[in-house]
């Protein structure tokens, strides 16, 4: 009984249209050499839907930049056909999209409502985890629904730290600001359980926790995490509505008062970097830059946890000019990724946003960094491009483990420069 069961909510949930398949769709990679190139690339995007990996959009194609891009079955044969007459190089990185889909999650010894923390969870999952644990913890971290999304979802910040009956200065960090990077949100995850549990054997991560706090948001945009995993896993922005159009969703990292709407961003509601209509439209936004507002005395640094391309980025992304404290920013950014290598290997990149990858107006990181948090730096994990947004479940670990180490780097450098 119990097996017909299940194979009846298998079929179910195979035959639900709502749940967005993606059988036969490729994903390629272009790297354009010339100007001729990039003109080829943006004649691809006028004639066929692209959903754009890295770079995030057709607006910040360059020469010299790879360029990772989703092609929906109908087009494949006419895009394949194109590439192969430019005489461009090219490859496919990704051959059948929905398999790789499939394949990303361990299903042995899944619980669909068992936290893991290496394994991704859905979004009801994850806030069963942060209640839990915070009434596990009480001693040592606290819960605030700093506010809710469009959908009316919660959105949580964990504070973690040793309790000294004082006021500390705080490391603001967050996760799944883009809904399909689940490693974001898994990272913020293995973060609180590696805090806690190393606090007291570690001797630097003591030292953090009983010379600051950390601020963290494992998820920001809630509803489009879990859209995600209802619907389309490859849904980017977040799920409001705007009137006059049957487009949804805004980028939630273009929607920050951070050179807004200025370039590497659109005014088109149904573009992925969609800035939205107005700065802090949007209510996950709001939630956030409202929280950090009104901390900004204490907060001394501020991380967001992207994927992927396997970089250390830190403003500005908005301009080209250069940063007050470049050359401090720079060398920490070069030690995180040193001492993030020296695990597994894994190299990053490093640099300002603008120069590093591609100008980008909106971000968060921008924002706190003119807000006046000059610690400001954003982490894009793992991989390159070899899965993408379809890291497996079985790379959360290393990632992890590795990131942990850069991440303590900056915090253990903020924490010996506070004053």
């Amino acid at each position: 009984m119990k097996l017909l069961c299940l194979l009846g909510l298998v079929a179910a949930v195979l035959a639900d249209p709502a749940i967005q398949r993606f059988d036969g769709e490729k994903v390629f990679r272009l790297k354009p050499t010339s100007e001729r190139a990039v003109w080829f690339m943006r004649g691809l995007a006028d004639i066929a839907t692209i959903d754009f990996w890295r770079p995030d959009s057709i607006d910040q194609v360059a020469v010299d930049i790879d360029v990772d891009f989703r092609v929906g079955v109908k087009d494949i044969a006419k895009i394949q056909d194109l590439l192969d007459e430019s005489g461009l190089e090219y490859e496919v990185l990704i051959e059948d999209l929905q398999p790789m889909i499939e394949q990303q999650l361990d299903n042995k010894e899944r619980s669909a409502t068992q936290h893991s923390y290496i394994k991704y969870n859905d979004m009801d999952t994850i806030n069963a985890w942060i209640t839990s644990t915070v009434a596990r913890n009480s001693n040592f971290m606290s819960l605030t629904e700093i506010g809710t999304s469009y959908e009316g979802r919660p959105i949580y910040a964990i504070k973690i730290g040793a309790k000294t009956g004082r006021s500390k200065p705080a490391i603001f960090m967050d996760c799944g600001i883009h809904a399909r990077e689940w490693i974001s949100p898994a990272f913020c995850q293995w973060f609180v359980q590696e805090a806690i549990g190393t606090y007291g054997s570690d001797p630097t991560m003591t030292n953090i926790l009983d010379t600051m706090d950390f601020l963290v948001v494992p998820v920001i945009n809630v509803d489009g995490y879990s859209y995600t995993w209802s619907n389309n896993r490859m849904w980017r922005k977040t799920r409001s509505r705007k009137p006059g159009s049957n487009c949804r969703g805004v980028d939630p990292n273009r929607n920050w008062d951070a050179g807004w709407c200025t370039v590497g961003a659109s005014s088109n509601p149904c573009a992925e970097t969609y800035c939205g209509p107005q700065v802090e439209s949007e209510k996950e936004v709001q939630a956030i830059a409202n929280f950090i507002r009104l901390h900004k005395k204490s907060i001394k640094a501020y991380l967001t946890i992207h994927s992927y391309s396997q970089m250390c980025l830190f403003p500005y992304s908005y301009t080209y000019d250069l940063a007050s404290n470049h050359n401090e920013l720079n060398k920490i950014a070069k030690g995180a990724i040193n001492t993030l290598a020296s695990l597994y290997g894994t190299q990053y990149t490093y640099g300002p946003g603008a120069t590093t990858i591609y100008l980008a107006a909106g971000g968060s990181d921008d924002w706190a960094y003119d807000l006046g948090i000059k610690y400001s730096f954003t982490f894009e994990l793992r991989d390159t491009g070899r899965y993408g947004f379809m890291l497996p479940e079985s790379q959360i670990k290393p990632t992890c483990e590795e990131t942990m180490l850069a991440i303590k780097y900056i915090a253990n450098y903020v924490t010996n420069n506070l004053y």
